[in-house]
């Protein structure tokens, strides 16, 4: 008996019995109900009942320094320590980075993974393998993370399932998006960062001052011409989401409004704001992209990508904590006292509003840096041992999982692969690691490598 999969994860022999009732009676509007119902069906199949609704990556681009962040080592010598001192935090006997004050006050609410491990130490495959979950291979496009979880819950609001602040993009031409699956579930990337003083939605602004009921028509009869002609897609309808997707959000004030950061209050925004005392759009922009991204997930985007860059750091360790060495107030400024607010005040935030527990919110980066620091004073690219950091969404805090060595160059307990964190993200957001998708060529790909393992600890 036939039992094959088509791409959304629907058994084509339930698919005609669904066929079959529109036959007998059953209208459009229950049988779109029993369809949604039965493509929802990986995410019932975890044996972890779920918490999470949504997520939140924020992704340190360009490799963050897991010893100048998470795991330092204040008893390395001074060439592996590096310039900057570690403190305790509120986990007895666990310390990072001096520059992370507010998160080592509320790291009980954190995961810690300190032994990540990768055997790519270039960005496009390194990238590619902690997004997909899967090591990059000609034979296959994988998609990533956001794209699996905006196919497998595809809302009916406006708001698209997947989107990027400001955009996903990675050095060396890493191949990051949708993959097989369709065109739909690509990254919204918003084409403008939130912190800027020239914030604009890139495709929101394209339709900004056009007459809607002009242009609904003008669509409608481009539509027309194309199903007349037979131009259109077979495989995913219009050639660029993007702009598809952009003209659904002009249509709705409500959407084109969750964008809108000047909906929150000013002492809202200063939470996400390293010095409160500067503009708003002088600040690190990583505070206003996450507050951005807690606003989207508010109302119901299932996945959204905080893209930071700079992380690819390999001269004077200084400027991750003082972007201008000797200027006191370029420090607000810095990456890592940026991440520090912004991740902090995210956390806090999501737990004022009882949102917490809904949203899984998730640190990650290419890999991290070398323990000796080099000849500029800066790391270099290191994939064997890295950190990523976790919080919400079911995750159970007040842990650290692994251990690098002394020096922090290989894990020495406990290796967690890019694989194994796919499938522990997949569980806590209540979808089976191992369901199948189907390629456009009717190859079967499980949504994480068979290989993987979901990482028990982290499941509280």
């Amino acid at each position: 008996m036939n039992t094959s999969k088509r791409c959304d994860g629907l058994v084509r022999r339930n698919f005609v019995r669904v066929g079959g009732l529109t036959a007998l009676g059953l209208g459009m509007p229950n049988f779109f109900q029993l369809q949604r119902a039965m493509a929802a069906s990986p995410l019932s199949n975890s044996k972890t009942t779920a918490k999470a609704k949504s997520c939140i990556l924020i992704w340190l681009d360009g490799g963050a320094s897991h010893l100048d962040t998470f795991d330092p080592k204040p008893k390395a010598p001074s060439e592996v320590r590096g310039p900057f001192d570690s403190i305790g935090t509120n986990l007895t006997g666990i310390r990072i980075s001096e520059h992370l004050p507010q998160i080592a006050q509320m790291l009980d609410r954190f995961a810690l993974i300190r032994s990540v491990t990768s055997p790519f130490g270039v960005h496009n495959f390194a990238v590619q393998y902690l997004m997909t979950g899967y090591k990059p291979t000609p034979a296959t496009d994988y998609p990533v993370m956001a794209s699996v979880v905006a196919h497998l819950r595809r809302e009916a609001g406006i708001l698209p399932s997947n989107i990027t602040i400001p955009n996903l993009t990675s050095r060396d031409a890493a191949t990051l998006g949708n993959g097989f699956l369709p065109n739909s579930t690509k990254h919204f990337s918003l084409g403008s960062d939130p912190g800027k003083a020239n914030y604009k939605v890139r495709d929101l602004e394209f339709f900004r001052g056009l007459d809607i009921s002009r242009l609904d028509r003008r669509r409608k009869i481009v539509e027309a011409m194309n199903q007349f002609g037979n131009l259109k897609s077979k495989t995913d309808g219009p050639h660029d989401p993007d702009l598809e997707r952009a003209y659904n959000l002009i249509a709705s004030d409500k959407a084109k409004a969750a964008f809108n950061l000047n909906g929150e209050p000013r002492k809202v925004r200063e939470r996400y704001t390293n010095d409160p005392r500067a503009n708003l759009h002088d600040s690190n922009n990583i505070g206003q992209q996450c507050l951005l991204a807690r606003r989207l997930v508010e109302r119901g985007v299932p996945f959204v990508t905080v893209n930071n860059t700079g992380w690819d750091n390999h001269l004077d360790l200084a400027t991750y904590a003082n972007r201008h060495p000797g200027d006191p107030r370029s420090a607000s400024h810095a990456l890592i006292p940026g991440l520090d607010k912004a991740l902090s005040a995210l956390i806090g935030d999501l737990s004022d509003r009882g949102m917490l527990d809904e949203t899984l919110v998730l640190v990650m980066t290419d890999f991290g840096r070398t323990p000796k620091i080099n000849s500029t004073g800066g790391r270099d690219h290191w994939p064997n041992s890295f950190s990523v950091a976790m919080a919400g969404g079911g995750v159970k805090g007040g842990q650290v999982i692994g251990a690098s060595d002394a020096l922090g160059e290989f894990v020495k307990d406990r290796p967690i692969t890019p694989g194994d964190l796919s499938s522990t993200i997949y569980t806590l957001l209540g979808i089976d690691p191992g369901h199948e998708l189907q390629t456009p060529d009717g190859r079967p790909i499980r949504i994480a490598p068979q290989e993987s393992k979901v990482i028990r600890e982290l499941l509280a």
